[in-house]
């Protein structure tokens, strides 16, 4: 992959026509192009961050609504306070609590929110295309924040940030997936974001929990848990019971899963890092020591999603920066 550039950010000028209105529903929006320039501007953005005062006035005056149906901590406070940092307003909508919990459904909400003018809507929902719907009955951008187990791009978007952070590329990479691939909108997402930038990913779980033809992503499968020796990076996904079909059996016990599939620090190379997108079920899929190990970068990708989802908010409101606006300046 070629070395990114950091350009500045900037700030349209009044009265300057919106830009066109784009969305980011999946990787499959992207190119590599987009994947470098939103990466680029995170690590503008990341600069920022050590400065006395960390906000931005890049979207001041504009509106972030997110409107989430299923529980989140990582995803929703990291676009809360991206919103924030970036100077926009913020509103969030649960759906317990709300009118969902009457009956309303999906199409009615949004159509609701978009009597506020929303300038951008970040959704979550259990539902595979759920955003497609809230874009096509709104004026606003939409971010999907996760769709079932169909996409979730912002992950993906930081997840590469926070490789190419800690090893210094992208291009070549091997990653291991462990774990619950059927079942998993990051798997999905990382799959086509490596290829996207040059890397490769291979998909390491039990037989039951791997989708079938997968491999037509491009991506490599194994059931051997051995394999993900040969992986620059090892990247665990949890088991998600929630949504797994009642009473299905996927594996034997999660104390079976544990043993047979779980990351431990004797299946790992020294050399190798460890990352997860949380929440983690530690002694599941990886063992507390290696959670907590110098090799983890998990605190590192929560740190990172914050900056990469003020770079995702930024491009679709701001679109790509151009040579008669105004540069902010990031020290």
């Amino acid at each position: 992959m070629s070395e990114l550039t950091t350009a500045p950010l900037r700030i349209a000028r009044e009265g300057d026509p919106p830009p066109p209105r784009r969305h980011l529903l999946g990787i499959s929006d992207l190119d590599r192009n987009a994947v470098e320039r939103l990466l680029g501007t995170a690590s503008t953005i990341a600069r920022s961050l050590d400065r006395e005062v960390k906000k931005l006035p890049a979207l001041r005056g504009r509106l972030i609504v997110n409107l989430f149906y299923e529980s989140s901590t990582r995803t929703l406070s990291s676009f809360d306070l991206a919103a924030k940092r970036l100077s926009a307003d913020t509103m969030a909508l649960r759906s317990s609590g709300s009118s969902v919990d009457k009956g309303e459904s999906l199409k009615d909400t949004a159509l609701t929110l978009a009597e506020y003018d929303p300038d951008v809507i970040v959704i979550r929902h259990p539902h595979i295309g759920a955003p497609e719907l809230v874009a096509s009955v709104t004026h606003a951008h939409i971010v999907n924040a996760g769709d079932g187990k169909h996409q979730h791009p912002t992950q993906a978007l930081l997840d590469l940030y926070t490789m190419r952070e800690a090893l210094g590329r992208l291009d070549g990479l091997h990653v291991a997936i462990v774990g619950d691939v059927l079942h998993s909108r990051v798997a999905r997402s990382l799959i086509e974001a490596l290829a996207l930038v040059g890397a490769r990913a291979t998909l390491v779980g039990p037989p039951t929990l791997i989708p079938r033809g997968i491999e037509s992503m491009g991506c490599g499968v194994s059931t051997d848990i051995a394999d993900i020796g040969s992986a620059d990076v090892v990247y665990v996904l949890r088991m998600q019971r929630e949504r797994m079909d009642p009473g299905a059996a996927y594996v034997p016990s999660l104390r079976e899963y544990a043993a047979e599939w779980g990351v431990t620090a004797h299946r790992l190379r020294p050399s190798q890092i460890v990352m997860h997108p949380g929440p983690m079920n530690r002694g599941v899929e990886i063992a507390p020591d290696v959670a907590d190990s110098a090799r983890s970068l998990i605190s590192e990708q929560v740190r990172f999603g914050l900056v990469v989802r003020m770079a995702v908010l930024y491009d679709l409101l701001a679109g790509a920066p151009g040579d008669d606006a105004r540069p902010l300046e990031v020290a």
